[in-house]
């Protein structure tokens, strides 16, 4: 009875279970306590969490590969080694971009053009995190990859990694959407210290009317001129701007629903899962790993701060026509989130005081900035 019981038991998927698995459970655990109870980006962190279970799970038709038997028998390889290949062919953050593109407004952007200082100002955690990634030891593709996390942009975090570091998209993909999560709890303390009381009570003019001609005008040029600077993030940039061209046109209302719900909820699923499947025990709990989470921390403050800082050398140039600093802090690509909590934070100080239009010119341009420093790094570094 014993034996039997025993044979059981190794037949089981319960013999093969590591302490090293047990962990990243307590993991998952931690990410599913963000997503769910308090509510962190929850459409990206519950598909990784479940993806990074089930990788930590004696799975079988999952992830295993194709495999050609005796006789030139053929075994079809394991769901998700088909649907990762999204990531592998850099497909899913393109698609991702189509939907981003789809929803956002460049309106505030095109009203406020100098706010496009303060997007590329936030791109100095990404630059400072790649030269302190290469004194860690990391090679220059792998430091450039965890560098872009401190654009607050899982897409172009895991596009640049696919390319430059496939072997730590895992980690990258997790730092970059779990501090995308905790923009409310990492961006305030940073904005308190860096502004007066008096700089966060400063009024911005009103924005202007943007009218649909120069919206259209915007989509185009600026995937013109993206394009022509750097090549390698064509993918991304022109995404974005059909995206946004199909919102701001008029006369492709069903394409931009399906942009903006279906298509970039259904690659929301697979990209985040795709992503949880790299998180295996033996490739996760790694002193590479551990770098990376602080090294993505340290881009995400630096692009806070940079951001910020701009402002206020701004107002020093332009005293005429002051800029919010607060509004800096919103330059790293976490849309819409980084701009409500610059909002939120200098209605602390001034509760009649209303920055989230002019917040989203910045973080607008983020998103452009980060894709634009990620397809300069490809150009360099592939």
């Amino acid at each position: 009875m014993l034996d039997a019981l025993l044979d059981f038991f190794t037949s089981t998927g319960f013999s093969l279970v590591t302490w090293q698995q047990l962990v990243m459970w307590g993991i998952v655990g931690v990410l599913f306590y963000f997503a769910v109870a308090k509510g962190y980006e929850p459409l990206l962190l519950v598909p990784i969490a479940f993806g990074a279970l089930i990788a930590n799970l004696p799975t079988m038709g999952v992830i295993n590969e194709p495999v050609i038997g005796p006789g030139g028998h053929y075994e079809p390889g394991g769901l998700y080694y088909y649907i990762s290949k999204g990531i592998q062919w850099e497909l899913f953050p393109p698609i991702i971009f189509l939907g981003v593109g789809a929803l956002t407004d460049f309106g505030p952007l095109i009203a406020n053009p100098r706010t496009l200082l303060l997007g590329g100002a936030a791109q100095i955690g990404v630059l400072i995190t790649f030269l302190g990634a290469t004194l860690l030891g990391f090679d220059q593709g792998q430091a450039a990859s965890i560098g872009i996390i401190g654009g607050a942009d899982g897409p172009t975090s895991i596009f640049t990694a696919s390319k430059l570091a496939p072997e730590l998209v895992g980690p990258i993909a997790v730092a970059a959407y779990t501090y995308m999560s905790l923009v409310p709890l990492i961006q305030p303390p940073i904005m308190r210290a860096l502004t007066t009381e008096k700089e966060k009570r400063i009024r911005m003019k009103s924005l202007r009317k943007v009218g649909k001609l120069e919206r259209l005008i915007f989509a185009v040029m600026v995937c013109i001129t993206c394009i022509l600077l750097v090549p390698a993030a064509s993918a991304l940039i022109a995404m974005l701007m059909l995206g946004n061209f199909l919102r701001e046109c008029g006369v492709t209302e069903r394409l931009v629903k399906a942009s903006q719900n279906e298509i970039i909820n259904v690659v929301t699923i697979f990209l985040g899962t795709s992503v949880g499947l790299t998180m295996g025990a033996e490739k996760f709990l790694t002193a590479e790993t551990i770098k990376i989470i602080v090294m993505g921390v340290v881009a995400f403050g630096v692009s806070t701060a940079g951001g910020l800082l701009i402002a206020k050398l701004m107002n020093v140039l332009t005293p005429k026509n002051p800029v919010n600093p607060l509004i800096g802090a919103a330059g790293v690509s976490a849309v819409p989130m980084a701009a409500r909590v610059a909002h939120n934070e200098g209605q602390r100080s001034d509760p009649s005081n209303y920055l989230l239009m002019h917040a989203m010119g910045p973080n607008v341009a983020g998103v452009i900035g980060t894709a634009v420093v990620a397809g300069y790094f490809i150009t360099r570094l592939s």
